[in-house]
């Protein structure tokens, strides 16, 4: 008969009452049901594996493929409302284990379940919030406009905006950030927000929607001990508001373990110990492992982890201890001519019999699966069971015979599925919401569980509603930080001077044919290279946007429709600027109209065109590299040093993607279309005649089609720029 006492209060005194279960009692065919003792769930995660594929050199010395797991067969569980934090040494496969949680790995096999349900990448995606360890923020927005505009994106128009801004002002308050909540977010240039306060920013852009799940990659790195603290402070509190919180941290302080629920410790993509902080003592103590005085038992456990990771069995005699309770091979320290090393004292036993001693009876392996899972237990694993009278019997069905005869091999039980803590027992109130948790979510949103999530599209706001929030964001970076455009608008207007001062009123022979021509070209040259510096700014808020589409806080093209809508006046304003200077001063032919349009094409194309290179290399120094070298490629071939029809026939199609081509050619229609005589000494040449000779078509209505293929890359550009970044 299960024993269970009453739950989920204390007793005046202010002790907790616990519940202690029998697992053996509970029916295998309620395995997939949720909530079975009265837990408020989590997420459970079971047999985990990622494998790479990696070259190494064998035994000859030659290259060859092998399978390398990153993650091997983790299974546990992240208890809702804790903050369960993911430990272990470097290259313990932390962040890794973190990704494949959160869906961000494709190859990924193994089963992510939520309460019960099972998740998919994309159900994990739309349900949670990922903080990343590096602050991608607008540095020149404030707090509150940095949290409006997360609201705006995660909330959509389904909410209205007074009780978004309701929400934001309660999550500034619940985060510590009222005192800061008008100062701008800054950056190395801009004083901004202390480090602290900013990774509290980030992830309140992440919880500003109420997600069942939260993961957070490293939230104490690169802050001093009072920050770390109160970055996890806070994000205890929302663990307490009813979120699930799974966060990896590296090496945390006595403080901050005091605020952590849950621990998964890894080490090589192995489980190492999975369970409760106080713990760890006892588990250290099944392995004959005691915690020296005055030590701290988590670190001695990485110790351990480490001690064993060097010597000859590895730590999967640890991660087999975890999962059936055989005690690794104790380690010695000795001291060899190298210093000081741990070698074993005892050979492995590969066979040992139930009674042995290297055979933990009360090490349940508390790890492999989360307690509202169904177990399924072979006849090696059941545990016995007591009469009234305290006696031990097996259970049903077992018989004594079978214990005798049977000798555990690991074969048997890799796979064996295990409940939780020792002597199948758990106490349920270290894995319910307390009742001083389940206060209302100090977002001002209602918690989102998991039967919410069937009922949430994808995106939160409609198409439009998508452009128009990036569209309002996009004009507050720029009225903020207008260096961009204003520098842009300083060198085109100064080059308009001068391009007016040098090239004033051509004269009609072949000199002043040779100056229209050289007037034409170089003003597509200060064109293209006045977006160059576009290419560090768009690499910095790249980041951003990789992060806010991870989540699907927006589609990809509505961010590339907003970013050109956006642009559209500043570069016509600055085409205008040019084309209003160098017209009238050197008195060009043609239509004044088609002359501006073929500016702002130029400039849009070649914006796109950096805004791809940036979308496509790692840095900005690549980027430079890049836009340089392709602008030479685009020079040389756009038709000025050779005409198209002079090309060899191998390199036409670089005419024919040549950016600078079509501005060029436009212009020149533009200026020489016509009968006009542009020459008579030596010869006589009209317009026309200069076309010709340069391989340009005189056609009627040749030249607005110029115009037409003018404004083709920024389409062609925007379109992988839209997959690509």
């Amino acid at each position: 008969m299960a024993h269970q006492h009453q739950h989920n209060g204390r007793h005046a005194g202010g002790h907790r009452l616990e519940t202690v279960i029998d697992m053996a009692r509970q029916q295998p065919e309620k395995a997939a049901g949720a909530g079975r003792f009265g837990f408020t769930g989590g997420l459970e995660f079971t047999s985990l594996t990622y494998t790479v594929v990696k070259k190494q050199r064998g035994a000859g010395g030659e290259w060859e493929k092998k399978d390398v797991d990153l993650l091997h067969e983790i299974t546990g569980y992240a208890p809702k409302g804790c903050v369960t934090a993911v430990m272990g040494p470097s290259g313990a496969g932390k962040s890794t284990f973190l990704d494949a949680l959160a869906g961000r790995i494709a190859s990924l096999d193994g089963r992510v379940a939520l309460d019960g349900v099972e998740m998919s990448p994309s159900l994990i995606k739309r349900s949670s919030a990922y903080v990343m360890q590096d602050d991608r923020l607008f540095p020149m927005l404030t707090v509150y406009e940095t949290l409006m505009f997360a609201a705006d994106f995660r909330l959509g128009s389904s909410v209205s905006a007074s009780d978004k801004k309701l929400r934001v002002e309660n999550l500034i308050e619940q985060l510590g950030l009222t005192s800061s909540r008008n100062t701008k977010i800054g950056d190395e240039g801009t004083r901004g927000v202390s480090g602290g306060e900013r990774r509290r920013v980030s992830i309140g852009v992440d919880i500003i929607h109420g997600p069942a799940l939260l993961f957070l990659d490293e939230p104490t790195s690169g802050l001093d001990s009072t920050s770390a603290h109160s970055v996890i402070e806070k994000v205890h509190d929302i663990a307490c508001a009813g979120s699930t919180v799974v966060l990896t941290i590296h090496q945390p302080s006595s403080r901050i373990l005091l605020l952590l629920d849950h621990l998964i410790i890894l080490a090589r993509g192995q489980l190492m110990y999975s369970g409760g902080p106080k713990e760890v003592t006892a588990h250290l103590s099944r392995m004959g492992r005691k915690v020296p005085k005055g030590e701290n038992s988590i670190e001695h456990l990485l110790d351990v982890i480490q001690d064993y990771e060097q010597s000859e069995f590895g730590v999967k005699a640890l991660a087999e201890f975890c999962l059936t309770g055989l005690k690794p091979p104790k380690l010695t320290a000795t001291y060899g001519a190298e210093g000081l090393s741990t070698v074993s004292s005892i050979a492995q036993t590969p066979m040992m019999g139930l009674g042995g001693e290297d055979f933990d009876h009360s090490m349940r392996s508390q790890h492999s699966r989360s307690p509202w899972s169904g177990v399924q237990l072979t006849p090696s694993r059941r545990p016995k069971h007591k009469d009234q009278h305290g006696r031990s019997h097996n259970p049903p069905g077992y018989s004594s015979g079978a214990h005798h005869n049977h000798r555990y091999t690991p074969e048997i039980v890799m796979g064996t599925p295990t409940p939780l803590s020792s002597a199948y027992t758990v106490n349920e109130d270290d894995y319910l919401t307390p009742t001083h948790r389940a206060a209302p979510n100090a977002t001002g949103a209602p918690g989102v569980g998991i039967n919410a999530l069937g009922h949430r599209g994808k995106f939160a706001n409609s198409y439009v509603g998508e452009v128009w929030v990036l569209m309002r964001r996009n004009f507050t970076n720029i009225w903020r930080t207008p260096e961009l455009f204003l520098s842009r608008l300083m060198v085109l207007t100064v080059m308009g001077f001068l391009m007016a001062t040098m090239f004033t009123k051509p004269k009609d022979n072949p000199q002043g044919i040779t100056n229209r021509l050289s007037f034409f070209i170089f003003t597509v040259c200060v064109f293209f290279f006045s977006s160059n510096d576009a290419v560090p700014a768009f690499i910095q808020e790249r980041f951003i946007f990789i992060r806010e589409t991870s989540h699907n806080a927006y589609r990809a093209s509505a961010y590339v429709v907003a970013g050109l809508i956006t642009y559209l006046p500043f570069l016509l304003l600055q085409s205008a600027t040019y084309a209003g200077i160098v017209w009238f001063a050197l008195k060009l032919h043609g239509q004044f109209l088609y002359f501006l349009v073929m500016l702002y094409a130029s400039l849009l194309s070649t914006n796109s065109f950096v805004v791809f290179i940036s979308s496509v290399v790692p840095n900005f120094i690549l980027g430079y590299a890049a836009v340089i070298a392709f602008t030479a490629l685009f020079f040389l071939f756009c038709g000025y040093f050779l005409s198209s029809h002079s090309i060899p026939l191998a390199w036409k199609w670089m005419n024919t993607v040549s950016t600078m081509k079509y501005p060029y050619e436009g212009l020149l229609m533009n200026e020489f279309d016509g009968d006009r005589v542009f020459a008579t000494d030596p010869i006589r040449l009209t317009g026309d005649d200069i076309l010709r000779q340069l391989g340009i078509s005189t056609v009627e209505g040749r030249k607005w089609r110029m115009s037409n293929v003018n404004y083709t890359p920024i389409v062609t550009l925007a379109l992988p720029t839209n997959s690509t970044i």
